[in-house]
């Protein structure tokens, strides 16, 4: 495969403004999103991605957890409604939660799966059943597990266009099929998940379509790779994809608003050592500043 043409992702942003939020505008028009994952262990990455996708402008949330981490995640985030699901007994959320979730998942703008999952079989199938029950607009984007599970292999008709994964480095070239020896090019796995899967495709500092346009989103710092950033980057991505209800829209701007971030808080405390749940205060203002440049 040649190696894809990667364009300046900073000037394309302008011809995507976001729409400003009208002045009497409520919570439903700016968008709702349903982040679903977590698990025994990993409760806070629901919490991330939740959070993240009010901070970039998501006017409601609604997460889905595990029945173990539920009632101390609504204390945590009152902001956001939060459902407990059952479990497996290796601590995935079940499959028939589905079911539990086909209201919240078909009133959705934007459905997040993904942040902190765990049982990759619980998680295909899970995928696999919320995702035919999405309503014919809203925006899938499936992170981390979601993204390794199998569940891109074998998708339910018409929902890859609607699509946006976020898989980091070791989960790209593990869907592909390669070592992650850094032999291949960032910007080419981006193309060939976009083209293969026939999805938007956000990883690293890029971002591909189906068509195999790549995008460089020239922001971001060493000191994002951290334990949670890639959660608070999903539920960016959400948060956009819920105001706007595009895809490519929101992969860009979610990955821009994340890096953003990350420079601020470079600049302030230094190139490495800052935390995930630092991003999210700093996004409000990078959106302000970035929604200034696409004017």
């Amino acid at each position: 495969m040649a190696e894809p043409a990667v364009v300046d992702g900073a000037a394309l942003m302008q011809g995507w403004p976001l729409r400003a939020p009208q002045e009497h505008s409520d919570k439903e028009e700016r968008g709702t999103v349903l982040v679903v994952g977590g698990a025994p262990g990993t409760p806070g990455a629901v919490l991330l991605a939740g959070l993240a996708a009010l901070r970039v402008g998501a006017g409601k949330l609604t997460v889905a957890t595990t029945e173990a981490t539920a009632a101390a995640l609504a204390v945590e985030v009152p902001e956001a409604g939060v459902l407990g699901l059952p479990t497996t007994r290796t601590g995935g959320i079940k499959p028939g939660a589905a079911d539990d979730l086909a209201d919240a998942a078909r009133s959705a703008d934007a459905v997040l799966i993904g942040p902190g999952m765990a049982d990759a079989d619980a998680a295909r199938d899970l995928v696999a059943a919320l995702a035919g029950q999405l309503g014919p607009e809203t925006v899938l984007v499936l992170d981390a597990m979601a993204t390794t599970c199998g569940a891109l292999s074998d998708p339910p008709p018409g929902w890859a266009s609607r699509a946006v994964i976020t898989p980091n480095r070791t989960e790209a070239a593990r869907v592909l099929g390669h070592g992650e020896d850094g032999s291949a090019a960032e910007s080419d796995d981006a193309v060939r998940l976009a083209e293969t899967y026939g999805v938007t495709t956000v990883l690293g500092s890029h971002v591909a379509d189906p068509s195999g346009s790549c995008w460089r989103i020239p922001k971001g710092n060493a000191g994002l790779g951290t334990s949670g950033s890639g959660d608070v980057l999903a539920g960016a991505v959400a948060g956009i994809a819920a105001r706007s209800g595009h895809p490519p829209t929101a992969a860009m701007w979610g990955l821009s608003l994340h890096g953003a971030a990350g420079d601020r808080l470079a600049r302030r405390i230094g190139p490495v050592g800052y935390l995930a749940r630092e991003l999210l205060d700093e996004l409000p203002g990078c959106l302000r500043d970035l929604s200034l440049d696409a004017a």
